[in-house]
């Protein structure tokens, strides 16, 4: 019999969330560096070198790798031998760790749950309560995976139930250019197979928490039909050309992870759970002798990375800007951002409207003419920082209230991450204005372009309030361009032609 003390436990769940804040798991380093090194498509080079000299600058710094540090996904394997020292059941002992890892002074990670789900979707300030899974096994240890699992990867989840002799590789191949580049290509898929609904989910989201081990299987070959299915899938996908970021290129995922359950005769449910850029989750097990201890990384595992914008790159003044220069930008076109950038998410875009429509106007000193708007809810500064980490959020949830943005209140351009919708490319070009992108996944290297930072409106937002930003050479790239003109559409048309050796039309 082993005693596990809660106390134990309790430190294990908050070191644990601390650590993958800052620290990719190795193998995913490795398979991003040698997707850099084979990547030819310059931009999305670009974006995995950012995303690769960012995880380093994290890991030395200890800072989360992206703004959004994820919602608590926690696994628990509890031996059937094993007796427990306390008076807190386990999920209660889960929430007190991951509190403790999410308002860590010395590495605040920003607070994303709110409950209740629905209605006032109150921020819980604390990012619990937890999502916890157990189970009760042989054996007299306790085993823990866990995940911080983001909100642009975790809203691409997809599930259907298959006719069983439908193709999984046949649904995945069609699924996969639906879901946009909000879950931050490049990075992995969990999928599930068998079960019942709510088996095949947990069987994804479990697979992503797995090695990264495809580049073993193409060397020696598939062994069974789970591994001859993910290389197919694997192959598939990266054909499709969609590429780090969305923006086209080699390689869209690093593995495909499944795993199986066996199903009723007539089904064939499948889930599909992406993992982004931002890949964070840790394996630990706990013998009765004290919390676990993870080792950290050595630095040599990063590949020798840098990253710099480049001769190509304009410099653009935020407070002097002009629609007619911002009409001068084209899709591709790599940018540095100077001057005051004003910043706004959801529940700020909302706010407004509910304004507006009350005949309010804007909060004092808000004015959106001729300005820009950085989709970002950052981290809490800790030390000397101006602002935590703040990489860009999904645009695509702010396509509802373009019109209004451009149309009503005057707003010139926006700054975000992934593609846009065709309502809101739709209303960039007839408004003349454009749609800049941030690399997600690079969270603390943006970071470091904003100078200053003080809050406009909406303090009670807290992260999503509106904040005025000072930014220096903050480095974007033009996503819609004034024409309505999208690189996430022409960018990965381009590399699925190239890929699949269709020769691409030029005008």
């Amino acid at each position: 019999m082993t005693t596990i003390r809660g106390a134990d436990f309790i430190t294990s769940i908050a070191d644990a969330f601390q650590y993958i804040s800052y620290y990719h798991p190795p193998d995913f380093i490795r398979a991003l560096g040698a997707a850099h090194e084979r990547e030819e498509s310059p931009a999305a080079r670009d974006a995995m070198a950012q995303i690769l000299v960012n995880s380093r600058m994290c890991a030395e710094g200890h800072r989360p790798v992206c703004q959004d540090t994820g919602i608590a996904v926690v696994f628990v394997e509890v031996g059937m031998d094993v007796r427990w020292e306390g008076a807190m059941g386990i999920e209660e002992m889960v929430n007190a760790g991951v509190r403790r890892a999410y308002t860590d002074p010395a590495n605040v990670l920003r607070a994303s749950v709110v409950d209740p789900p629905m209605g006032g979707r109150r921020n819980t300030g604390d990012n619990t309560p937890a999502v916890v899974h157990m189970r009760l096994v042989p054996g007299d240890r306790v085993e823990v995976r866990l995940a911080a699992k983001g909100g642009g990867s975790e809203n691409k989840s997809r599930f259907a139930i298959l006719n069983p002799a439908a193709s999984v590789a046949d649904w995945v191949e069609e699924v996969v250019p639906t879901l946009g580049a909000g879950w931050c290509p490049p990075g992995m898929l969990g999928i599930g197979i068998g079960g019942t609904a709510e088996k095949a989910m947990l069987m994804a989201k479990e697979a992503l928490m797995e090695p990264i081990d495809l580049h073993d299987i193409k060397a020696r070959g598939p062994r069974d039909q789970v591994e001859a299915l993910r290389l197919e899938i694997y192959e598939r996908v990266n054909a499709l050309g969609i590429g780090a970021q969305g923006l086209g290129g080699l390689t869209t995922v690093l593995d495909v992870k499944i795993r199986t359950h066996a199903t009723h005769a007539a089904s064939l449910p499948v889930a599909l759970i992406p993992n982004c850029a931002a890949t964070r989750h840790a394996h630990f097990v706990l013998d009765g002798s004290g919390p676990a201890r993870l080792e950290p990384p050595r630095l040599e595992d990063w590949p020798a990375v840098t990253w710099t914008a480049g001769a190509e790159a304009r410099r653009v003044d935020l407070d002097t800007v002009s629609p007619a220069e911002a009409a001068s930008w084209r899709p591709g076109d790599r940018l540095l951002l100077n001057g005051r950038l004003l910043t706004g998410r959801d529940a700020a875009h909302r706010r407004i409207e509910e304004l507006l429509a009350a005949g309010q106007g804007l909060p004092k000193g808000v004015d959106f003419r001729g300005r820009f708007i950085y989709y970002v809810g950052p981290v809490d500064p800790v030390g000397d920082e101006v602002v935590g980490p703040a990489g860009p959020t999904t645009a695509t949830r702010m396509d509802r209230y373009t019109d209004m943005m451009l149309g009503e209140l005057g707003l010139l351009g926006m700054v975000g991450k992934a593609e846009r919708g065709p309502g809101a490319v739709a209303s960039i070009k007839d408004h003349g204005a454009v749609y800049l992108m941030a690399v997600g996944g690079a969270a603390y290297l943006v970071s470091r372009a904003i100078r200053e930072a003080r809050v406009l409106a909406f303090p009670e937002l807290g992260m999503e309030a509106i904040y005025e930003f000072t930014v220096t050479d903050m480095p974007v790239t033009v996503a819609v361009d004034s024409r309505g003109e999208s690189v996430h559409q022409s960018g990965p048309a381009a590399w699925r032609s190239r890929i699949a050796g269709i020769p691409v039309a030029t005008a």
